[in-house]
C-alpha cells in the first residue's frame, strides 16, 4: 500500500522558512516523481514542485522559482522542500503526490498529471 506522510509545517512570518518532509513506503521509490502541491483557502490546487529521484531531474512552478528548492534522500524514501522567503501568498496546505510526470517518461514538461497516491497535507501559514 502505497503511503505519503508530510510534516514541517507550521507558522511564520515573512521572510522565514520552512522545510517540509514526505516520507514515502509501500512502491518502488526511485520509479516515479514526487511533487509538492498546495491549496489555500478558495483556491484552485496549485503544483509547486517536482523531482524525480532516479536522475535528479527537477521542475518549479514560476511562483516558486528562485525561493523553494526540492530535494529528496533514497536512503530514506523522502522528499523535502525548503522554501525561503516565504509570503503570505504562500499560505496553503501542503501534499505531496507521486506518479509518472514528464520529468520521469523523458518529456519536455507537459503540466501537472493527475498523480494517483497523495499524502494528507501539512499546513503552512505565512503571516504578514
Amino acid at each position: 500500500q502505497v503511503q505519503l506522510v508530510e510534516s514541517g509545517g507550521g507558522s511564520v512570518q515573512a521572510g522565514g522558512s520552512l522545510r517540509l518532509s514526505c516520507v514515502t513506503s509501500g512502491y518502488a521509490y526511485n520509479r516515479h516523481c514526487l511533487a509538492w502541491f498546495r491549496r489555500a483557502p478558495g483556491n484552485e490546487r496549485e503544483g509547486v514542485a517536482a523531482i524525480y529521484p532516479r536522475d535528479g531531474l527537477t521542475y518549479y512552478a514560476d511562483s516558486v522559482k528562485g525561493r523553494f528548492t526540492v530535494s529528496h534522500d533514497s536512503a530514506k524514501s523522502s522528499a523535502y522542500l525548503q522554501m525561503n522567503g516565504l509570503k503570505p501568498d504562500d499560505t496553503a496546505m501542503y501534499y505531496c503526490a507521486t506518479g509518472p510526470c514528464a520529468l520521469s517518461l523523458g518529456l519536455p514538461w507537459y503540466g501537472w498529471p493527475d498523480f494517483d497516491h497523495w499524502g494528507r497535507g501539512t499546513q503552512v501559514t505565512v503571516s504578514s
